[in-house]
């Protein structure tokens, strides 16, 4: 086995500072931080690894807060262009679902009705507007875009150096970048008609990626928690060995296990689709993200004020709960669509039938 090492210096990565290529530099290779207070790292999964490799993967790198969109490409990017026949670039990708963006056809075809550009010789698209909050733009080779043209969605490819960057990040200071293009032509070969449901599965696969790395995240609190208040001692004694600090820890363990499970459930309906996936994958975010604050709350807490410092190894995993709470759909978005899901007819069947 291969490793790259990555040391950083300093118990903190800045967004820029992120050498993201060398995750993927060789498929059989581990990247490591050399400094124990930063992110570690994951190996990508292989291409054909199951649903349920990838979400344990993205969960550890979760765990780990990997500097890298390992799963926007394992669970995300990936498998929407095998779906749809376009060719799977090497080196970290990412994804934007926008259907804001201004499309039409570049070759316009001859009709009597419509504007010029509603439909196309050929699928040659000129698209205008802003990818909003791309998560790791400016790492990725490829981002995968999912729009609405005039002939209905469509799926296409662009390299991040085709748009004007602008820099952002979230509170973790992972990079959620905008993406400006202004008339930007697309060739007809990175571009693909696409299904309604297919749209709906990349919201699906994004959301169940977010869900998976706070399962991580949450474990992580759960790790780092455990192991302060077994060493950190008051009045003579460890602090775990207070009640009040067992059952905190026992509410912290079991919101970590909730995430889990509700991540886990969604592997085998997300491979089959349909209304199943709907469902698990609407459970599982809206689980993850309402647990978020409550994982953070307990988990800094037990740490008392050494847990908001920079040294201390836990704002790698809250500060991120924080922000994944809320990127694509927080618990009331999902927990929205995951009752539109149910009637009272379906309802216990969905509750008692195994995937």
């Amino acid at each position: 086995m291969n490793t790259h090492t990555i040391d950083t210096g300093t118990p903190v990565i800045s967004a820029d500072a992120y050498d993201t290529h060398a995750f993927y530099a060789d498929p059989d290779a581990i990247a490591v931080v050399a400094n124990t207070t930063a992110p570690d790292a994951v190996a990508l999964p292989a291409p054909d690894a199951s649903t349920a490799e990838l979400l344990a993967a993205a969960q550890e790198a979760g765990r780990r807060a990997v500097p890298a969109p390992l799963a926007e490409t394992a669970l995300v990017a990936r498998p929407l262009l095998r779906r749809v026949g376009l060719p799977v670039p090497d080196g970290p990708l990412s994804y934007a679902i926008a259907p804001e963006l201004t499309v039409r056809y570049a070759h316009p075809a001859a009709s009597p009705v419509g504007s010029a550009g509603c439909l196309g010789d050929e699928d040659t698209l000129l698209v205008s507007g802003t990818l909003r909050r791309v998560p790791w733009a400016r790492a990725a080779t490829t981002v995968v875009v999912l729009a609405t043209a005039p002939s209905g969605p469509v799926l296409f490819t662009l390299a991040p150096d085709q748009a004007v960057l602008t820099p952002g990040g979230n509170l973790a200071e992972e990079p959620r970048d905008d993406l400006y293009l202004a008339g930007l032509e697309i060739p007809a070969s990175r571009v693909r008609r696409v299904s309604p449901e297919l749209l709906d599965e990349a919201r699906l696969r994004a959301a169940l990626a977010r869900s998976a790395l706070m399962a991580g995240a949450a474990e992580r609190c759960v790790e780092l928690t455990a192991a302060h208040t077994a060493a950190r001692t008051q009045f003579g004694r460890p602090l775990s060995r207070f009640q009040a600090v067992k059952q905190e820890e026992a509410r912290l363990i079991e919101e970590a296990v909730l995430v889990r499970t509700a991540v886990r459930a969604a592997a085998a309906p997300l491979d089959t689709g349909g209304p199943a996936a709907h469902l698990a994958v609407a459970a599982a975010k809206t689980q993850a993200s309402a647990s978020a604050a409550e994982i953070a709350r307990i988990a800094h807490q037990l740490h008392g004020a050494l847990g908001i410092t920079l040294l201390s190894p836990l704002h790698l995993a809250t500060t991120r709960l924080w922000s994944w709470r809320d990127e694509d759909g927080d618990e009331t978005y999902w927990a929205l669509r995951l009752a539109g899901s149910l009637t009272a007819t379906t309802l216990w069947p969905a509750l008692t039938t195994t995937p």
